[in-house]
């Protein structure tokens, strides 16, 4: 027998897998295959599209199991999740066909062409595969893991992924009306489970890593008996030295979801927890933030866990600790907020509300890193379910309206502030060039998308000055930028220098050394450029080398 895995990637609320992630799903069930001794490959949705090949593989597939479920609206520039649409395309004619993942939360049937696992499916895959293997066995979750860890090897992206990191799932909330979280079976990994995957991957070669998958990272290993767990300094701590002591070159690690009701009720463990965080995490990092509304009167229709002034709180303590900039030129950790619109009791007033209240930051000096605006997505099972879409009909022109002005009055001095005019941004992964601009990010959670003047090839490493703006992206120039090879619309794009200027240099190029620049260009034109710029021997404008 021989399987194929097709990765559709996920994006749900708590665990994201579209590239450079790879979600923990991909590996349970490599684990899994290889627990069983069942030869297999491992493709994504994106091979798939762009290679004939990998079709045919397939097709010599007894089995094929694809994991989908991009649950969560978004935008992509590494992949395009798999689509709903796209199934009877990817289905093989001589295979059986299983489909896993949370897209199984919105579909019962597809055509007859797939066996359809219900979510969350790992154990009843196991089942399955034992039943058509002949084999018994008892399902182990954490033995899986590491026995799958090295799929990541297959991914066409490798080594430049981000292993997302389960340490628990389920909601100890699941009481929003939208929420999904309470169709999972609460899971709370060993923190030495957890640790030995770490090292597995590390092995491998991985070095970035996210804590995603739970929904607040806070409460990982708290006692989970009151309503709202008590984080645990101690274990935190010792859980965050163990990883760096068993992989001291991480060049990654970040996590993904806090609760602000965790912080607002127990401040004093919480602010312990952040300070590890921000001292053992890597700069960068986002703690993200469920907020969805500020009108209180949504927040009691639809059983949210923090208030408004809750939320003010937690952002207001993470400034305060994170906020400080970090060897890669960004913050070390900042809030990021996620808004959800089109629930229960909404009204306009409602975005009147959240704008002011996104207002009110910016007045206060409050940064955030990320404001996630989407309407619900509703799903079959959940409080909102019956009320259905009424509201998201309904505000459509307020949705709009709001997701603009945010956009155009809130977001893009977020940035200027973030990342002031002339910050160096490092270790951007170039991953698309479109004309003369390459688009960059850094392999991080939620990094900043930015665009480098000038054409360099994919997976190249580079370090670029912020020049301008975008409503949710920057413009850089790589730094420093060498005056010798540099294209003309180069150093043109350097602030002040300007197209004639520009050409003025390069006629005058190959400069030797730095002194030779600033004779040639003369003490006004130099004073531009020193910031910017080095000659071909790595020489930069200041004296010092690259």
């Amino acid at each position: 027998m021989r399987v194929a895995v097709l990765d559709g990637y996920v994006d749900e609320p708590s665990c994201l897998g579209v590239p450079p992630y790879i979600a923990p799903y991909p590996r349970y069930i490599w684990g899994m295959l290889k627990h069983l001794n069942i030869d297999s490959c491992y493709f994504t949705i994106d091979s798939f599209r762009k290679d004939g090949r990998v079709k045919d593989k397939i097709s010599k597939c007894d089995i094929l199991i694809v994991i989908a479920g991009a649950i969560v609206p978004g935008k992509y520039l590494g992949g395009v999740p798999l689509s709903e649409n796209e199934l009877p395309h990817v289905a093989c004619g001589r295979c059986e066909n299983i489909l896993v993942g949370p897209l199984t939360l919105k579909l019962r049937k597809c055509d007859d062409k797939f066996e359809i696992i219900d979510f969350p499916f790992e154990e009843r895959l196991f089942e399955r595969l034992c039943e058509m293997s002949g084999v018994r066995s008892r399902f182990d979750c954490d033995k899986f893991s590491v026995l799958g860890a090295d799929v990541v090897r297959h991914h066409p992206d490798f080594p430049h992924v981000i292993c997302e990191m389960e340490t628990y799932r389920g909601c100890y909330w699941a009481k929003c009306s939208f929420c999904v979280e309470k169709f999972q079976n609460f899971m709370m990994r060993s923190p030495e489970s957890v640790i030995e995957e770490f090292e597995r991957l590390y092995e491998l070669g991985v070095r970035h890593f996210r804590l995603g998958r739970q929904t607040d990272f806070l409460t990982y290993m708290a006692e989970f008996g009151d309503e709202f767990p008590k984080p645990q300094p101690e274990k935190m701590r010792g859980f965050h030295e163990a990883i760096w002591r068993l992989c001291p070159h991480i060049k990654t690690l970040h996590l993904d979801n806090i609760n602000p009701k965790t912080i607002a009720t127990h401040p004093d463990e919480s602010r312990a927890v952040l300070k590890t965080i921000v001292r053992y995490q890597t700069a960068g990092n986002v703690a993200v933030f469920g907020m969805e509304t500020a009108d209180e009167r949504v927040v009691k229709a639809n059983n949210l866990a923090a208030m408004p002034d809750e939320v003010l709180f937690a952002i207001e303590i993470v400034n305060e600790l994170g906020r400080k900039r970090g060897f890669n030129g960004m913050p070390r950790l900042l809030p990021g907020l996620n808004f959800v619109t089109g629930l229960k009791g909404e009204t306009k007033e409602t975005y009147e509300l959240n704008y002011e209240f996104l207002k009110m930051l910016l007045e206060r000096d409050l940064l955030v890193r990320r404001i996630n605006i989407r309407q619900v997505s509703i799903l079959p099972g959940t409080a909102m379910a019956e009320f259905g879409y009424k509201n998201v009909k309904k505000h459509k022109k307020y949705f709009k309206a709001f997701k603009r002005k945010v956009r155009e009055e809130i977001d893009r001095e977020m940035l200027k502030r973030i990342l002031p005019l002339g910050t160096v941004l490092r270790d951007l992964r170039c991953e698309l060039t479109v004309g003369k601009v390459t688009f960059a990010r850094q392999l991080a959670s939620y990094p900043i998308l930015t665009g480098i003047i000038g054409e360099y090839e994919r997976n190249r490493f580079l370090n670029a000055k912020v020049i301008a703006y975008g409503m949710r992206s920057i413009t850089a120039i790589e730094h420093p930028l060498d005056i010798n090879r540099a294209k003309l619309y180069q150093i043109d794009a350097i602030p002040g220098i300007g197209m004639r200027t520009a050409a003025e240099i390069a006629a005058k190029r190959p400069f030797r050394h730095v002194d030779d620049l600033k004779e040639a260009v003369g003490e006004d034109v130099f004073s531009k450029l020193r910031d910017f710029v080095c000659v071909s021997t790595g020489e930069v404008c200041d004296g010092t080398r690259r």
